[in-house]
């Protein structure tokens, strides 16, 4: 009954994993860059529907919150649509981009989860299927995304275990 519940929200919120981006493409420095945070998409029905999914396939959610405006948010979403990454968080995430204007849209959605203000973009919180925030210490760290290696940004999302 709960599955039957589950399968027909999703269908009600049939939402895309993100909103459509740029293509990402190197930009002539280190890593591509993607402009999917769309100002006009509901964030609210976008998590709801992801955790609805995530809960269906046991996958994580991943919330990246950040703005089309921020070097570091493009630079991580765009790291995101190459192949390498594309494959691995398919397999292992529902992905939804959030946009926060300037720290002052859908704040709302990061208290939800436990994080009171979004001091730097992008803010990266990574749940459980039932919505437990697994990585409190780490989401609000991803300022620097831009300038980060391709590898170690690959192993924390592709290694990251939630703690016991």
């Amino acid at each position: 009954m709960f599955k039957l519940f589950v399968t027909s929200l999703i269908l009600c919120l049939s939402v895309p994993l993100a909103p459509t981006a740029d293509a990402a493409a190197p930009t002539g420095e280190k890593h591509p860059e993607a402009k999917p945070y769309d100002k006009k998409a509901s964030a609210a029905e976008n998590v709801d529907a992801a955790l609805a999914r995530a809960m269906l396939s046991d996958k994580r959610v991943l919330l990246v919150m950040g703005a089309n405006w921020c070097h570091d948010s493009r630079g991580l979403a765009g790291w995101f649509e190459t192949p390498r990454f594309a494959n691995m968080l398919k397999s292992q995430y529902e992905l939804v981009y959030v946009d926060v204007g300037h720290r002052d849209r859908n704040i709302a959605i990061a208290q939800r989860f436990g994080i009171e203000k979004i001091v730097g973009t992008p803010t990266v919180l990574i749940l459980s299927s039932s919505g437990a925030l697994l990585n409190r210490d780490t989401a609000p760290t991803w300022r620097n995304a831009a300038s980060r290696e391709e590898d170690e940004i690959f192993e924390y999302f592709h290694k990251f275990t939630p703690e016991s």
